[in-house]
């Protein structure tokens, strides 16, 4: 099993209404405190590379002030804010944010939302003995915190494996490929569900099955190639 959070497994509501909106009244705090660890710079420096590229393209886009850390870290915390409202899949931006997360789950601030059949399904799965993995454009350990730290409790006791953009879009054939290599299993033995059709056309193309989540709330479609479920019971 081959698992999407975002509506799937996650209300869509709580990515942009909860975990996005922590990241953007954070980030500038978080990026004061944190200057001097290593891969907080390096994700600064990552940021500012994808700013330039931006800025390349168009000209109205501000400048990357320089002059000092503080300069630096408002310049950075003001792109991670447009990046964050422009919904980027940027990977820079998501391991930032899945940091910033870090401390909002470990203090008990955020609680991961999860589907009331999720956790059911996961034991029931568990006990057929079927792996359970995970593909999210959200960085790996932002969805080990969510699932670590959900409303249902800790779940990642079910899950074998975590992919993000680190391993490739999630609407290009190639990221599954790998997935399905990275899980030692013949693409044909993997089932991945999720709500976006053009991510379950990637995985079909890979040699995936493929089902189309469609939770409360869902926008229609009438142009829909995939088997169709509205929750996890009985799958």
């Amino acid at each position: 099993m081959l698992l999407d959070i975002e509506g799937t497994t996650t209300s869509v509501d709580f990515v942009y209404k909860t975990l996005f909106p922590f990241a953007t009244a954070h980030v500038e705090t978080y990026l004061r405190r944190h200057s001097a660890i290593p891969e907080v710079q390096r994700l600064v420096t990552e940021l500012r590379a994808e700013q330039a590229h931006d800025a390349a393209k168009d000209p109205q886009i501000g400048v990357w002030m320089q002059g000092t850390v503080s300069e630096e870290i408002v310049s950075a915390a003001n792109y991670v804010r447009q990046l964050i409202s422009e919904d980027r899949k940027v990977t820079a931006l998501k391991a930032l944010q899945g940091m910033i997360w870090e401390e909002g789950f470990r203090s008990g601030e955020l609680k991961g939302h999860i589907y009331e059949d999720v956790p059911k399904a996961f034991a029931r799965w568990s006990d057929e003995g079927k792996k359970i993995a995970i593909f999210s454009s959200g960085s790996v350990q932002a969805q080990k915190l969510l699932f670590g730290h959900s409303v249902a409790g800790d779940l990642t006791k079910y899950i074998d494996a975590y992919f993000d953009t680190t391993t490739g879009p999630k609407r290009e054939a190639t990221s599954f490929a790998k997935i399905g290599e990275a899980l030692g299993m013949a693409p044909g033995w993997v089932l991945f569900v999720s709500d976006v059709a053009a991510e379950l056309d990637a995985a079909r193309r890979a040699g995936m099955e493929t089902t189309l989540m469609i939770r409360p709330g869902a926008a229609a479609s009438n142009d829909i190639n995939h088997a169709t479920i509205e929750s996890f019971e009985g799958l």
